[in-house]
């Protein structure tokens, strides 16, 4: 796809309206500033419909996930336009290793091909890699690469790419919890200091300055999001277009973006 030649027009038209946004936000009140035209900072995705996409097509399982990860490649710089800071891509649950054990395998292999082949490619975008989940099941050889990959782009500032695998929501909340109980327990903390700025720090995705989505976008038109964020996604704004995720290019992605400015963020209050 060519990014630049079909989608420039709206992605001027965003640019120039969060541009004059941002200018007014700096004078604004705390509603007029969430009042849209603004670019969210962190944008979630949770990719979905690769198996779909798939049999509409008659093919295989690992045909649709391949055509998955090849969207993801063809796109990943141009999901940090605009001034957004942080991506998050739910590729993986902890419930998905309930999946066909070749099937897996399958998805495990390919993690490893695209983390070898995209890591020069974001290196130079500059973008710092965070891979967040349990770990205690994903291969060794895998491990070895994503470590190598975080450590590689750790210092990189502007651009974050958070990949979600072997990763659960509660799991998530619970480990910060227990977490939060050990440091009590030891005296680190006093429980009644426990808030949510200290239970932030302690969930997996404490690794961004902005730990929670302000959009997230299922793909196929499911609209839950299973598992993924459940404490971060309080207040994130939630798009699902009907478009399976291999067929999610730039235009599909500025469309999201377009329906977010549009959207006026309460936070729970009346502005």
């Amino acid at each position: 796809m060519n990014f630049n030649r079909l989608c420039m027009p709206t992605l001027r038209f965003i640019k120039t309206t969060a541009s004059q946004c941002n200018d007014k936000e700096e004078s604004g009140t705390t509603g007029e500033k969430e009042k849209g035209g603004r670019m969210p900072k962190h944008v979630a995705i949770i990719l979905d419909g690769n198996r779909r996409w798939a049999e509409k097509r008659g093919l295989g399982p690992s045909q649709g996930q391949e055509a998955g990860a090849r969207t993801v490649m063809e796109n990943v710089k141009d999901y940090f336009s605009m001034g957004i800071n942080t991506v998050s891509l739910f590729a993986f649950s902890t419930e998905n290793w309930g999946r066909p054990g070749d099937e897996v395998k399958y998805i495990m292999d390919m993690f490893e091909k695209i983390v070898k082949s995209e890591m020069p490619n974001l290196r130079r975008y500059g973008v710092k890699v965070s891979v967040i989940g349990k770990r205690t099941n994903i291969p060794e050889s895998l491990l070895h690469l994503i470590g190598e990959a975080e450590e590689a782009t750790k210092n990189n500032k502007e651009k974050q790419l958070i990949v979600a695998l072997d990763y659960s929501g509660k799991f998530d909340i619970l480990q910060a919890c227990k977490s939060l109980a050990e440091k009590a327990k030891n005296g680190l903390i006093n429980v009644e200091d426990i808030d949510e700025n200290l239970m932030d720090k302690e969930l997996m995705t404490s690794c961004s300055e902005f730990p929670n989505p302000d959009l997230l976008i299922r793909t196929s038109g499911e609209q839950r999001i299973s598992n993924f964020y459940l404490w971060q996604s309080a207040y994130t704004e939630l798009y699902f277009p009907s478009v399976l995720w291999p067929d999610f290019g730039g235009a599909e992605y500025l469309e999201a973006l377009d329906w977010y400015q549009k959207k006026q963020r309460r936070f729970g209050l009346r502005v």
